[in-house]
């Protein structure tokens, strides 16, 4: 009688270092620009994802939803059982329509709703729409984020830069947790995506980091104020990720080296952040809150 042996993947196999070659995207950089420009597309879990009904019947809004981390997190989580409410900038629609399929090609609902984050006005369109369409809100997946390096730090970070990067990554979170909150059921989530900046900042984002230790800090204190509603607010700090952000707001020389500093020496992949966010989306966390999860091939979050 033969027995299976479970096959231990060495996580250096399982995905190796993306073939950069200085790759550049136009900003904000966009999944539809990807054929013949990026040397290598990101693995969203196209092949790889395999549901099991973590999320059945579950309503998820994610921000970013149209590419990188959040397509990985919309394909999970529709593979999963959820329906999707895809919130992208306004002319990334061309990524928004390859998720909402992958979406819909897991027999779940897609929502597209292109706009700009940084309306509080739009912010309660998502929200209201989504209630009026899907008829509920589980899950709140604030994941989109603006960055743009810059050499000179704070010397070259203009008022219009900080702004846009304040007002996309803090503003739109708070409006979107505070307008959810009459639709989130006990046992509903929010889930906010920090980074390994928070707590090591580059020199160069500055203005990205201080958004990101500033999400942590939410998460955190959102999680004490929640937890007697049976609301759970958690946090995933990604590390060197290969998305379209990275060759649009980087330097090419950035580019060639990134993730290999970190102990597995390679930049991750969306797929490999988005179990994160299943996990922090599913009853088999319902004792988590206010955690901040890193996901960054061992480099350490202490935020």
């Amino acid at each position: 009688m033969s027995q299976h042996t479970p096959e231990t993947r060495d996580p250096h196999e399982q995905h190796t270092q993306p073939d950069t070659q200085g790759d550049q995207l136009p900003d904000p950089g966009s999944e539809g620009s990807v054929t013949g420009t990026m040397s290598e597309e990101p693995d969203h879990g196209e092949e790889s994802y395999q549901g099991s009904g973590k999320l059945t019947d579950r309503v998820a809004i994610i921000t970013g939803g149209d590419s990188g981390i959040g397509r990985a997190v919309a394909l999970a989580y529709a593979r999963e059982g959820a329906d999707v409410v895809l919130v992208y900038l306004e002319g990334e629609d061309e990524d928004g329509r390859r998720t909402a399929q992958l979406v819909e090609d897991a027999g779940r609902k897609a929502l597209l709703m292109p706009g700009d984050i940084r309306s509080e006005e739009f912010c309660q369109q998502v929200v209201d729409r989504t209630v009026e369409e899907l008829g509920r809100i589980d899950v709140l997946v604030n994941n989109a984020a603006y960055q743009m390096s810059q050499a000179g730090s704070i010397r070259d970070i203009t008022t219009e830069q900080f702004d846009r990067v304040m007002k996309t990554n803090l503003y739109a979170m708070f409006w979107l947790s505070k307008m959810v909150l009459p639709h989130l059921p006990a046992g509903g989530t929010i889930i906010n995506t920090s980074s390994i900046q928070a707590s090591s900042p580059s020199a160069q984002l500055l203005d990205y980091a201080t958004t990101k230790a500033g999400i942590a800090n939410f998460t955190r204190g959102l999680a004490s104020a929640l937890g007697a509603d049976g609301i759970r607010v958690n946090c995933v700090a990604p590390g060197p990720i290969w998305t379209p952000l990275i060759p649009a707001t980087m330097p090419a020389e950035k580019v060639e080296v990134f993730g290999q500093e970190t102990p597995l020496g390679r930049a991750g992949q969306p797929a490999e952040v988005a179990t994160a966010f299943v996990f922090l989306a599913s009853a088999e966390s319902s004792y988590i809150t206010g955690e901040v999860i890193a996901v960054t091939g061992g480099g350490p979050v202490t935020v």
